[in-house]
C-alpha cells in the first residue's frame, strides 16, 4: 500500500507475514531524474509482489532508481538482489554492514560460535522460518556509504548519518532543510529495536545510546521509521527507548541477584511483550533474539563493573561482582 508521506516521498508499506515486525515501511523519494528506494523487505514472494506492485503504481523506472539500505538485516537488504537484476542502477549501505552481509564465511562462523555459547545447538538449534526469506547467494556490489556523504534526489539533499547500534553499521539519512530523518530500525514507535551481542570486543548497547544521543540533538520534524508509526516527536521517542534500557539493565541485575546465570536463563526470566506468555512457547528464532538481546545487556554490565563474565568450556556465566551487591 502506497501512500505520499511528504511532498514526493512515498512509503510502501509492506506486509512480513508471520512476523512480529508486522510489515516494513520502504521509502521512495521521487524525482525527475532520480529516484531512491531505501530498503526492501525480505526476499519472499510476498514481498517481492508487494515492493513491485507499489513500484508500478507510482510508474518508477529502475533504470533512474538507486537504493539505499539502511543495514544488513534481511527484511531491508532481502530484496536488493532482485532489484539489481530488474535495473537498479546503484546500491548503497555503509561499509561495516554491507562487509558484514557480503562476508559470509565469518558472519556465519560468528554467529556459529555465538549460538554455541549460547546453548542453541542440537536439538535446541536455532530454525529461521521460510518467511524470513532467503539470504543472498553471491556478495553484493554496493557503493559504500560514510558520515557526511550526501545524496540528492529533486529538491532534497540528503546528509548521510552513521548510528550504530541496531547492527554495527547502521545509517541514516537527515535532511536539513525541510528536516526530515530517514532512521531505518534506528528509533522506532510502539516497539523497541533489537540491540543485540555484536562480539566482546565493543559494548555494542552503550555504541546504540551515544547514536540515540546524537540523534536527539536533530532539529526532525518526520522521523521516517521502518517499522510501524512515522515518528514526530523523536526526543520523546529516544527519552523512552533510553529508559527502556535502563529498566531492562535493572531487570538483570535483580535476576543475578538471585545467583549466576547463562544468557538464555537471563533471557527466559526476563519479561518481553510477545503474545507468548511462557518461555518454553517461544520460537526458536525469537529466544535467539531475546538472548542476544539479554547479552547485549549483560556485556554492558561488564563494561560498567557490575557484572562478571566467566567463560565456561561450552557457555557464558554471568555473575554480580562482589562490590556491586547491595
Amino acid at each position: 500500500m502506497v501512500t505520499e508521506v511528504y511532498p514526493h516521498i512515498f512509503r510502501n508499506k509492506i506486509p512480513l507475514p508471520k512476523n512480529p515486525l508486522k510489515s516494513i515501511n520502504s521509502y521512495i523519494i521521487t524525482s525527475e531524474d532520480r529516484n531512491l528506494i531505501i530498503d526492501t523487505g525480505f526476499n519472499t514472494l510476498e514481498c517481492e509482489t508487494e515492493l513491485l506492485q507499489g513500484l508500478e503504481e507510482l510508474g518508477i523506472d529502475l533504470n533512474i532508481t538507486d537504493l539505499l539500505v539502511t543495514h544488513m538485516h534481511t527484511d531491508h537488504s532481502g530484496l536488493a538482489p532482485v532489484l539489481k537484476k530488474l535495473g537498479i542502477q546503484v546500491m548503497y549501505f555503509s561499509q561495516t554492514d554491507g562487509n558484514i552481509l557480503n562476508q559470509t564465511a565469518q558472519r556465519d562462523k560468528f554467529f556459529k560460535e555465538l549460538n554455541r555459547l549460547l546453548g542453541f545447538e542440537g536439538e535446541n538449534a536455532v530454525k529461521f522460518g521460510k518467511e524470513f526469506g532467503a539470504r543472498p547467494t553471491e556478495p553484493l556490489d554496493f557503493h559504500p556509504l560514510f558520515e557526511g556523504d550526501t545524496l540528492k534526489i529533486g529538491d532534497y539533499s540528503f546528509n548521510v548519518v552513521e548510528v550504530p547500534g541496531h547492527t554495527p553499521g547502521h545509517i541514516g539519512l537527515y535532511e536539513d532543510k525541510h528536516k526530515l530523518f530517514f532512521c531505518g530500525d534506528h528509533i522506532l514507535d510502539e516497539i523497541t529495536p533489537n540491540i543485540t551481542f555484536w562480539g566482546f570486543e565493543q559494548d555494542i548497547l552503550a555504541t546504540y545510546f551515544n547514536s540515540l544521543n546524537k540523534v536527539y540533538d536533530y532539529e526532525i520534524n518526520y522521523l521516517f521509521t521502518a517499522h510501524r508509526k512515522i515518528i514526530k516527536d523523536h526526543r520523546k521517542r529516544i527519552a523512552e527507548l533510553l529508559q527502556h534500557h535502563e529498566e531492562r539493565l535493572q531487570e538483570i541485575l535483580g535476576i543475578l541477584s538471585e545467583g549466576g546465570k547463562t544468557p538464555v536463563e537471563i533471557a527466559a526470566s526476563m519479561h518481553w511483550d510477545l503474545s507468548h506468555k511462557k518461555w518454553s512457547d517461544f520460537p526458536s528464532s525469537q529466544k535467539w533474539f531475546a538472548s542476544g538481546e539479554a547479552l547485549s545487556h549483560l556485556e554492558h554490565l561488564v563494561a560498567a563493573g557490575l557484572v562478571e563474565r566467566i567463560l565456561m568450556p561450552e557457555t557464558l556465566r554471568y555473575e554480580l561482582k562482589n562490590d556491586s551487591l547491595g
